[in-house]
């Protein structure tokens, strides 16, 4: 969305250098959209993880997966989708506290 011309017009009216509006205004009002794209790339990097476990993986959850998947153990298929969904929810949630311990300023104009 961007930072309101009208902060950075304000800003500048009461003295602030660029330096200044760009550490005081612009950085802060663009801070929510950098950290909502963290938190989206950590949810993409997770599955991308799992899906790499999956194809050539030796290690990991995915492997554990393959490997059940094989021997027709369903309830390790069902554990280890369980624990990946677990797993990325405490991330999701993780970064959620992050972000709103970070900019509690977050939403409110």
């Amino acid at each position: 969305s961007g930072t309101q011309l009208s902060k950075i017009h304000a800003a500048h009216s009461l003295g602030a250098s660029k330096r200044q509006i760009l550490r005081y205004v612009i950085f802060p009002n663009s801070l929510p959209e950098i950290l909502t794209g963290i938190r989206v790339a950590v949810g993409m990097c997770w599955g991308t993880l799992v899906a790499a476990e999956f194809l050539a993986g030796t290690t990991g959850i995915g492997f554990v997966e393959n490997v059940a998947k094989k021997y027709f153990q369903y309830e390790v298929i069902w554990i280890t989708i369980f624990i990946m969904g677990m797993l990325g929810l405490l991330f999701d949630i993780t970064l959620r506290k992050v972000i709103d311990k970070t900019i509690p300023w977050r939403g409110k104009g």
